[in-house]
């Protein structure tokens, strides 16, 4: 699996995360609010799991494995926007 839970409370992202990942990666960041997504060893992911991502705004340990998520997709997630999910408490 793409998606985990780590032993210290960080959500791992690894490997290729597909679109089935995207409902696990969400349930976790309902039940932890607040975790921490690792996504080092991302080297894709579908844009349902972006998605996620980006309702979300987790606190990232990155940059992600994938240049491409490096460059287009983490400034999206790590930016805070002032009326942003990230200021009302993230995703509900």
């Amino acid at each position: 699996m793409t998606v985990r839970a780590g032993g210290d409370g960080v959500l791992e992202l690894a490997g290729n995360c597909v679109s089935a990942d995207a409902e696990p990666l969400l349930q976790l960041l309902l039940a932890n609010p607040g975790a921490t997504v690792d996504w080092r060893d991302c080297r894709n992911a579908h844009t349902a799991v972006v998605q996620v991502l980006l309702a979300a705004r987790p606190e990232l340990l990155g940059p992600p494995a994938d240049t491409r998520l490096r460059a287009w997709v983490e400034p999206s997630i790590t930016s805070r926007p002032d009326a942003g999910p990230a200021s009302r408490g993230g995703i509900s």
